[in-house]
């Protein structure tokens, strides 16, 4: 049955002024209507930050730990409903049942490491030498445009509306199109554990509403997370005086050396490059191995590729899931003709739809390896959001290095190896922001710094934790007192 989701305006739920809507389908079987949802426009927008801007003062006002307190609420009303959100989330954007557990299951975690921000928030006091007072205020940025993707539609929006909430600012949130429906059951959470109505507005729709949320003067701050192309897009649309923190794409190269547990290897590259259908910021998009261990490597990764099962979430036993849209599909299978029309050797996958009738309604793709592939091409270089892997060789490590700074990302990068000196080696030298030893570019702490350097991030501040973190969603005010 379709779920009906709504924009929310001063604390009332409300259909698109114009009162267009659309549908979402279910990725793994279209013929599963998941939502219907407001296409909204810059009237919605002007309305949704309207009654932000009224009042969110009232929540700014609000003692920290009766901020804290409905943070806390809200993950014990998402732990409440977890059994129906699991599901909900499979349908809506196409994961698997371990992988939208793990969200479902994260989510109301960072809501509660979020409540505890609402008591650390402070300022400082600073020596005089006249016997006068000096100190800092922190306090909120004021209207905070949060813009989030679809890939995980409850925890990423939970790292932003956390922190901006447990600072006292005001939320205009705009889930992605894509899944609308979890971006709803996110705000349903933190209205049912106490947020006021003033603190929070929600906007469904597309590239329009956007445009007008993040252009509106009454905004003070805009954090997105999503592609490059569009965190661009909203960089030079918004004035040179607004906070804007952009965490977009990535094409992660996992690093393989010569002295590397090979099977330990293609097990976390697997993971990395089609766990959630590789559709992953952080997704290993790249191999570089050396040379002497190519070969080995490659048949290995290519078994686990073909052993992956496909189908619906909601299957036992399914190990990927489908491409969340036809569009995305369609771009996916575009990076796989120009691989094979450029003369990249595939060694497994491919173009064509995969087998069976359980996928014959969905959007799914079959894992592929690509080996041989030119360094320029745009297989190495672009990212393709995708479970598409391409594998490259090198010499030894400087060469290693420079294949995986070639792009003009800089994210996740990985390492495999038995050496310990010439892992440190690689992550001072690597230009990206996270670095990860024997492990998948995929998967963060969640106490733990995430941004990315080059074009995947403004690097403005860090999300998800740490003091930059918080940076983001506070100004500071310096005080000057004398009796």
């Amino acid at each position: 049955m379709a779920a009906t989701v709504r924009n929310l305006v001063d604390g009332t739920w409300v259909e698109s002024v114009s009162g267009r809507s659309r549908e979402r389908r279910n990725p793994a079987d279209t013929r599963d209507v998941v939502s219907c949802f407001p296409e909204s426009d810059a009237k919605d927008a002007e309305a949704a930050v309207s009654a932000v801007a009224a009042g969110w003062r009232e929540w700014a006002d609000t003692a920290p730990e009766r901020r804290a307190q409905v943070l806390q609420d809200a993950a014990d009303v998402l732990e409440r409903e977890r059994a129906g959100l699991i599901p909900q989330l499979v349908r809506e954007e196409g994961k698997t049942l371990a992988e939208a557990t793990m969200e479902v299951s994260r989510t109301p975690a960072n809501l509660r490491f979020y409540a505890g921000e609402a008591l650390r928030t402070a300022g400082v006091t600073l020596p005089t030498g006249d016997g006068s007072l000096v100190f800092t205020m922190r306090g909120p940025v004021g209207v905070v445009a949060a813009i989030t993707p679809w890939n995980f539609p409850l925890n990423i929006p939970s790292r932003k509306l956390g922190p901006a909430l447990a600072a006292g600012n005001g939320v205009v949130f705009k889930p992605s199109d894509v899944t609308p429906l979890l971006g709803q059951r996110l705000v349903d959470a933190l209205l049912e554990g106490g947020l006021p109505s003033g603190a929070i507005a929600v906007l469904h729709g597309g590239a329009e509403v956007a445009q007008a949320l993040v252009t509106d003067e009454r905004v003070d701050a805009v954090t997105f997370t999503g592609s490059t192309a569009v965190g661009e897009a909203i960089h030079r649309a918004v004035p040179a005086s607004r906070r804007t923190q952009l965490e977009m794409g990535g094409k992660n190269p996992v690093v393989v050396l010569e002295d590397a547990d090979l099977d330990r290897a293609a097990a976390l590259i697997a993971k990395g490059a089609f766990g959630l259908s590789g559709q992953a910021c952080t997704g290993t998009s790249r191999v570089i191995v050396h040379a002497d261990v190519h070969d080995a490597l490659v048949e290995r990764i290519a078994a686990k590729a073909a052993a992956l099962r496909l189908g619906p979430g909601l299957e036992p036993g399914v190990d990927m899931g489908p491409q969340a849209t036809e569009r995305q599909k369609d771009t996916v299978l575009g990076y796989v003709r120009r691989a094979l029309d450029d003369g990249a050797q595939l060694v497994t996958g491919g173009p064509e739809d995969p087998d069976g009738d359980a996928l014959a309604h969905g959007h799914f793709v079959r894992p592929s390896v690509f080996t041989g592939v030119d360094p320029a091409s745009e297989l190495a270089t672009e990212e393709v959001f995708g479970p598409v892997l391409a594998v490259l060789r090198a010499g030894d490590l400087d060469e290693a290095l420079a294949l995986a700074d070639a792009t003009r990302f800089g994210l996740s990068a990985g390492i495999v190896t038995a050496d310990v000196g010439r892992a440190l080696s690689f992550a001072r030298r690597v230009t990206a922001g996270l670095v990860k030893v024997n492990q998948p570019t995929t998967g963060q702490a969640m106490n733990a710094p995430f941004g990315g350097l080059k074009n995947s991030s403004t690097q403005t501040s860090k999300e998800q934790a740490g003091e930059s973190m918080m940076a983001f969603y506070t100004v500071d005010k310096t005080v000057y007192l004398s009796a």
